[in-house]
């Protein structure tokens, strides 16, 4: 004490007794854990099971042209988006939607209370691949075919077969699915100032591919080995003036002056 008197004994039972204490009985606990749990289970109810938090809007990002619109999206969503937001499966959604030829990606998610959320990318061409019909089969960088149109898109280079003798000859060994596969990572392997001039990527043979850059110059690029170092020395090449660039053996690159 500050006065220096010792507590009493008897004053502090008093203190004790006098302080108010909350005690629940049994059946107060019983009656509070129901309560509890019948609200817990409206919730549930009302987020899982009623209409009151349905889908009411499927909203898409990432369709931004007429070659892959949100109808497109919400189509291939369909019934998954019937029902409780919370219900609705996000993979099943993503899935279906990155089922689309175009779509690379899909990210979905939910936003609350009523939309559901799609954001796609869609697939970039990277090369155009010219079939026997004249028809041209679009290629993404990873190699996944994805559109068939009567024209290339603009600004990207056109994959086509012009097979030597020796290539048929081997053809057994080396496919046609496997040369084109070569000529579409060249394609994807260039550097855009290039991509753009590249109108044609020609291929003779495994070992023989050839660039076709407006202007009318001539790139020997060789098989589709090395793509990422060809690239580099042709960039450092492309400096010096010239109608035809080799890189088939990038560590011995050449370039021929244009005749005059």
């Amino acid at each position: 004490m500050a006065d220096g008197r010792l507590a009493d004994p008897l004053d502090e039972e008093l203190e004790e007794e006098s302080a108010p204490r909350l005690r629940l009985s049994r059946r107060g606990i019983a009656v509070l854990s129901v309560l509890g749990a019948a609200v817990l289970g409206g919730l549930a109810w009302v987020v899982f099971f009623s209409s009151v938090l349905d889908v009411r809007d499927v909203a898409v990002q990432g369709a931004t042209d007429d070659k892959l619109t949100s109808e497109q999206v919400r189509g291939a969503v369909g019934g998954l988006a019937d029902g409780p937001l919370a219900r609705v499966d996000l993979d099943d959604v993503r899935r279906r939607v990155e089922a689309i030829p175009r779509v690379g990606k899909a990210e979905v998610w939910r936003g609350w209370p009523h939309t559901l959320q799609v954001k796609v990318v869609q697939r970039t061409a990277a090369a155009a691949v010219k079939g026997d019909d004249g028809q041209f089969t679009q290629v993404d960088a990873s190699g996944v075919s994805f559109a068939t149109e009567a024209a290339p898109p603009k600004g990207v280079p056109v994959v086509e077969l012009r097979l030597s003798q020796s290539a048929k000859d081997v053809d057994g060994v080396i496919s046609r699915a496997q040369l084109v596969q070569g000529a579409v990572a060249v394609a994807a392997g260039l550097p855009p100032e290039i991509a753009k001039r590249a109108g044609s990527v020609l291929v003779h043979s495994y070992d023989d591919i050839e660039l076709q850059l407006s202007g009318g110059a001539t790139v020997r690029w060789g098989s589709p080995e090395e793509t990422d170092r060809k690239a580099r020395v042709l960039l450092a090449l492309m400096k010096q003036k010239g109608s035809t660039f080799d890189v088939t053996a990038p560590e011995a690159p050449a370039v021929s002056a244009v005749s005059g």
